[in-house]
């Protein structure tokens, strides 16, 4: 008999893998959308995608009450689209939870190299995905237990950093340079507004491990979303309003070089960087790339786990460990694949084809629900998105759009990722889809 996933995840804790998975986010990549639209068409591309995610994370939800499995939206599509949609969703998915860790631990490592000049930043990136590694092979609980306690931790520090830049907050810095491309720099700003809010699907594949999936998954994925929505304006009007959005986005004025860092260079603005508040908020503000690093290592393990379970990959990547209840097997496979990637250097490129990833999982998923409602209306729903077909329809149209935006400005890494998803796909019809009917034939 296949040894189950543990169940051991309340509301508590789903809200912190919510939260943790995204919240690095707040603290580095979005800023660069400063440079493509300015303060005001960040703005408002941050404004569709907050309305992308308050329509998707409610029709996902219904989703993963129906249908609570640690492969999330492969499971959904190949139930309401068929095997070979739902290997592409499931693909799609794999890619953003494989390709996003790395960039976070490529941050990790420049982070602790601060403190540790001495040690080169890969060797610590490639240190924390053996440690994070290591913790959710040990077990859920306590993988989602240590993800509670860095949250919180990073939840409070963005807190603080509201809290000592809003006394310094001016309107007119807001407004300086707003709009500086126009419309146009609405369209390339998008990526960098879903960047904001990236991952938060991951509470999805954690749903087979909730001790009651249909209340919790609901309580945890909405207060997940309403904190990062709050989280998200806070950090933005706080960290632009200091002094104007190129304080944030150039750490030398006058020079095109970009930084990665906001909140330093806004807080370095009104404490200097010797202060102790400087140092105490930059110190905790780590735990923000740890929750969304360890959190995203957890979910992949999930998404990889399901595609061994159906023979898509190996079997022994479907393997539950037998003493732990933990997907093992998957999650070394994907530290092995996170590491290839990391030691790439091609940070953007990464975090760019991850999006990709992230956009067509969304577009697939809306399609799903869609499909499901018609083609199975008995199916028990224990909760149903509101405003049915508005918001699925609406949270697909969105995402459609950021999928254009996203392969007009950056051709070269649409079509690395289309490529991608087609060779997967070829090796499935080809390969896999023939071994599991001889497996099949021979059974019976």
């Amino acid at each position: 008999m296949e040894k189950a996933l543990s169940r051991s995840l309340g509301p508590l804790l789903l809200w912190g893998l919510g939260v943790g998975y995204v919240i690095s986010g707040m603290y580095f990549g979005w800023n660069l959308g400063l440079a493509e639209g300015g303060s005001l068409g960040l703005a408002i591309a941050t404004g569709g995608v907050i309305v992308l995610y308050i329509t998707f994370t409610f029709s996902y939800t219904e989703l993963a009450c129906a249908i609570p499995r640690a492969g999330g939206v492969f499971d959904y599509a190949s139930r309401g689209l068929g095997r070979d949609w739902g290997f592409v969703a499931g693909v799609a998915q794999l890619i953003e939870f494989l390709f996003a860790p790395p960039a976070i631990a490529a941050a990790i490592g420049a982070y602790f190299h601060i403190f540790l000049p001495g040690i080169p930043v890969t060797a610590i990136a490639i240190a924390a995905y053996f440690v994070f590694t290591a913790l959710n092979i040990y077990g859920v609980k306590a993988a989602a237990g240590f993800e509670l306690i860095v949250t919180v931790l990073a939840v409070a520090e963005l807190l603080i950093f509201s809290g000592v830049c809003f006394p310094h907050f001016s309107f007119a810095n807001l407004e300086r340079n707003a709009f500086p491309h126009g419309w146009k720099g609405i369209w390339a700003a998008v990526p960098f507004a879903v960047w904001f809010f990236l991952g938060l699907e991951g509470v999805a594949n954690v749903a087979e491990e909730a001790k009651r999936p249909q209340r919790d998954v609901l309580l945890g994925f909405g207060s997940a979303l309403l904190t990062l929505i709050v989280l998200c304006v806070l950090v933005f009007v706080a960290a632009t309003g200091v002094a104007g959005w190129e304080a944030i986005v150039y750490p030398t004025p006058g020079v095109a070089e970009t930084s990665d860092s906001p909140l330093p260079l806004a807080l370095a603005r009104i404490t200097g960087t010797g202060g102790w508040i400087y140092h105490l908020l930059i110190t905790i503000g780590l735990m923000g790339l740890v929750a969304s690093f360890h959190g995203l290592v957890l979910a992949a393990g999930r998404a990889t786990m399901e595609f061994g379970r159906v023979r898509y990959l190996p079997a022994s990547a479907g393997r539950v460990h037998s003493r732990r209840g933990t997907p093992a097997n998957a999650l070394l496979i994907n530290m092995v694949v996170g590491i290839a990637a990391l030691l790439s250097g091609k940070t953007a490129d990464i975090i760019t084809i991850s999006v990709f990833g992230a956009l067509t999982l969304y577009v697939l998923a809306m399609v799903s629900l869609l499909v499901l409602r018609k083609k199975e209306p008995g199916l028990e729903r224990p909760f149903r998105v509101p405003q049915y077909p508005i918001f699925p329809i609406v949270a697909l149209v969105i995402a459609s759009v950021c999928l254009v935006a996203m392969v007009t400005l950056n051709v070269k890494l649409s079509i690395i990722y289309f490529s991608l998803l087609l060779v997967s796909y070829i090796w499935f019809h080809f390969f896999v889809k023939k071994m599991l009917h001889g497996q099949q034939s021979i059974a019976s």
